[in-house]
């Protein structure tokens, strides 16, 4: 453990002597390795080890956070201090520690320190082979390799103390295609909350020769033409534009402030009834899972909007006391140096019953979007753009012409009304979802879909 359980009960009740209700330490040791290779020379190899403990107060509304570097006691009981003087006076009492037991498992067969930095290398020399061995217009190829093993404690005034050791492992290839004049990009990752076996699981080079076909493909695309039309969004890719467009507006910090268009909706019909959006940190080895939040709550699966209707959203502890209510697991922080705050885990849409084959054969005219390009979202109102980096023109139930410079524009709610066909292929993709300045690990999916009267902006002219 990484802070004995005397030295958690004494910064946790100075705290509160200090003027908390509520009093937090998160302690964590993280070692990491990152690497990247371009155009086949290694432009990156770090590693690093990083510790350090936060200390959070809470009185009412008011928070304060107060992050150190290292375990030293007398630092830990100095953050203590200035985070409970944050608060003002007056403060609460300690429980006893009692360690909290239960979650899901993320079994790691293959430890990423198991394999020396030369290793690692091969991986990237692997997936540069698949993509050069893909077609000779690819003109360049970036790799990507990151690992991390974090070894975290919670600990708060309420009596809760809980750990996990969490191993990720990552790898993700940008190809770059030209031919006369005209460039286009690919890209694909792998990832997961387990450790080196995932390579054998799926090849580097299998990585590096898709993100390398993407890009060929579309050297072949003609510019896309714009107005409203049948979207057709792809499974897996597409769960981007539902996490952003949707799920942020689902997290609990933007309800309370009344940021989301989904506030004081719970019970309402707020999307077609094919469609039912969950999150779910307790998938084992998915990439945004974890055992527990990192509020100490053991994470679990949430049902967001149930066949169309709004049931609930996603909570860390601070936003669930305020709503009298309890958290959902979705606590999350970028690091010891960052408060938690209501984040994502997995998010993802549930299967439907028609095929892919069906949903488009269903399509007489319209857009299939294959990957996503990432876009904006106003949790506001919901209002999205998204660039497509792969798209295709559907034409008589077939997809056909590859189409370049597209970008989807609509609106989260009445993109989630309009779908009127779910098909039984889901799968998930894994990214890092950025918000307030914090980066989290956090899966996204759904199976292929369709929506209606969703608006392409082209460059057809």
């Amino acid at each position: 453990m990484l802070l004995d359980e005397r030295l958690m009960q004494k910064v946790i009740s100075r705290a509160l002597e200090e003027g908390g209700d509520f009093a937090e330490i998160y302690a964590e040791k993280r070692s990491s390795t990152n690497l990247s290779l371009e155009d086949g020379k290694l432009e990156k190899c770090s590693s690093g080890l990083d510790t350090g403990v936060s200390v959070r107060a809470v009185k009412g509304r008011q928070t304060s956070f107060v992050s150190t570097d290292g375990f030293e006691e007398q630092a830990l009981l100095e953050a203590a201090r200035l985070a409970g003087q944050g608060v003002a006076a007056g403060g609460g009492g300690v429980s006893d520690l009692r360690l909290e037991q239960g979650g899901v498992v993320h079994p790691v067969r293959r430890q990423p320190s198991d394999m020396e930095v030369a290793g690692k290398v091969v991986l990237l020399e692997q997936a540069d082979r698949g993509a050069r061995e893909a077609g000779s217009e690819v003109a360049q190829a970036m790799i990507g390799y990151s690992d991390t093993v974090s070894e975290v404690l919670v600990a708060n005034s309420e009596g809760c103390m809980a750990t996990e050791t969490r191993t990720r492992v990552r790898l993700v290839a940008h190809v770059v295609a030209t031919r006369e004049g005209i460039m286009q990009t690919g890209y694909e990752s792998i990832g997961a909350h387990r450790g080196m076996e995932i390579f054998e699981e799926r090849e580097p080079k299998d990585v590096g020769g898709t993100a390398a076909g993407k890009a060929l493909t579309m050297l072949d695309s003609q510019p896309a033409p714009s107005g409203k039309m049948s979207v057709v969004l792809h499974r897996g890719f597409g769960g981007v534009l539902f996490h952003e467009a949707c799920g942020h507006g689902l997290e609990a910090d933007a309800v309370e402030k009344g940021a989301s268009v989904y506030a004081g909706r719970v019970g309402e019909t707020v999307a077609s009834e094919l469609v039912t959006l969950v999150d779910d940190g307790s998938i084992s080895g998915e990439w945004g899972s974890n055992t527990i939040d990192d509020e100490g709550v053991i994470t679990s699966r949430n049902v967001l909007i149930e066949a169309g209707v709004l049931k609930g959203y996603m909570y860390d502890r601070i936003r669930a006391r305020n709503a009298e209510t309890t958290s959902t697991g979705n606590g999350r922080r970028q690091s010891f140096r960052h408060p938690p705050i209501p984040r994502m885990t997995n998010t993802f849409i549930l299967a439907g019953d028609s095929t892919a084959e069906q949903v488009i054969g269903a399509t007489d005219r319209g857009f299939y979007a294959r990957t996503l390009s990432g876009g904006q979202v106003d949790p506001a109102t919901g209002d999205f753009v998204f660039g497509v980096s792969e798209g295709y023109l559907i034409e008589g139930g077939s997809v056909g012409t590859p189409l370049r410079g597209a970008t989807l524009i609509g609106n989260g709610p009445e993109a989630l009304m309009n779908v009127d066909m779910v098909a039984d292929d889901f799968e998930m993709n894994i990214g890092v979802c950025g918000k307030d300045g914090q980066g989290v690990p956090a899966g996204s999916g759904q199976p292929t879909l369709r929506i209606q009267g969703l608006t392409v902006g082209g460059t057809e002219v």
